[in-house]
């Protein structure tokens, strides 16, 4: 990637030793000027580039990363600009493994961040230092049907009934469509557990091949199977609550249902320590202390995110549901580490993908 502000040819770390040589013979004309504290050289832009899973796409452009540019400006005296990527979270973490120079990822499940450790590209400390074990918001998700719930969708069961037309991104490369995964089969290992007191995996599994069989395509991301059901594909999506409020704010023709028991989805952000240089460190960590900070939790709550730092803000937002029996990955499957090859490899991918 060519570093349109700075003119690299080469990589960030290639372009050290370069600059150093380039030093040695031509230092009159300032070819490697001293760094300023922040990293920066006097007149130039820090250029961030991040990538980002699908929906977080409103949020960052719009109101995030304007924000936070303003802030360094006006605080540091310094101009920022940021190179962004949205695509889903699968799909960023194979292209920044490939080698793209993303200096951050946000991704939608934290085993992508665990990937990118396993490969060398992020610390194995990575949230060492950031609130809140490094999770940035949090959304529950919700079946979008069309105006007036025509089929009249109350919960996940009602998804397995004959006839039914569902939208559902791929599991294999969204990272929401994994969280869908986990809502759908996690809602009966909820709800048998309120009744009987222990989960029954059984009809946890039987909802999920039931439900499955009703999918009629597989997007590639969450933000383009909310696309196909615009155009009026499908008879009913299950998405991040996120996505159905923007649709309700543009006056789209679409009715929330909230599940009576559904999964919280929780979104790490990390930065990805193999493509950061030492002069581009400072910004780049304040940048990451400032998603966590009043301001950006805010700007998340603005645009449907929940809030992670201070439950008080997400009062804000009055279109938040209230979810009856709510879970967590963690709490529900002991986490990614757990939910991935139990759930979504040991489960869905063989026992109802292939079916």
């Amino acid at each position: 990637m060519r570093d349109t502000v700075r003119g690299r040819l080469f990589s960030k770390k290639a372009a050290r030793p370069l600059c150093a040589l380039l030093a040695l013979g031509l230092s009159l004309l300032g070819a490697c000027l001293p760094k300023s504290g922040s990293g920066a050289r006097k007149g130039e832009t820090h250029v961030i580039t991040l990538y980002g899973f699908s929906v977080m796409k409103e949020v960052m452009d719009k109101a995030v990363l304007p924000a936070f540019t303003e802030k360094w400006k006006r605080e540091r005296g310094e101009d920022v600009r940021f190179v962004t990527s949205y695509a889903g979270s699968e799909t960023i973490t194979n292209q920044i493994m490939q080698g793209v120079a993303a200096d951050v990822g946000i991704f939608s499940i934290e085993r992508d961040v665990q990937r990118l450790v396993e490969k060398g590209l992020v610390r194995a400390d990575w949230k060492g230092g950031l609130a809140n074990d490094g999770l940035v918001n949090k959304t529950p998700f919700v079946i979008l049907v069309r105006k007036g719930n025509p089929k009249g969708f109350r919960d996940f069961a009602d998804l397995a009934r004959p006839g039914v037309k569902l939208i559902h991104p791929d599991p294999d490369g969204s990272g929401g469509a994994q969280w869908s995964i986990l809502a759908i089969y996690g809602s009966e290992l909820k709800k048998s557990q309120a009744e009987s007191g222990a989960p029954d995996q059984a009809r946890a599994l039987n909802l999920l091949k039931s439900v499955w069989k009703n999918v009629i395509s597989t997007p590639g991301s969450a933000r383009e199977a909310r696309t196909q059901f615009e155009t009026g594909y499908g008879d009913a999506l299950i998405t991040y609550e996120l996505e159905g409020l923007l649709m309700k704010q543009a006056g789209a023709p679409f009715e929330i249902v909230v599940p009576r028991s559904t999964i919280f989805s929780e979104h790490p952000a990390v930065l990805i320590d193999k493509n950061v240089t030492d002069d581009e460190r400072p910004v780049l960590d304040a940048f990451m202390q400032y998603l966590w900070g009043d301001e950006a939790q805010q700007a998340f709550v603005k645009y449907h995110f929940r809030a992670v730092t201070n439950e008080a803000f997400n009062d804000a937002n009055k279109e938040f549901a209230r979810v009856e029996l709510p879970f967590t990955v963690g709490e529900l499957f002991g986490g990614w580490e757990r939910a991935y090859p139990d759930i979504i490899d040991g489960v869905w991918r063989k026992q109802v993908k292939q079916k």
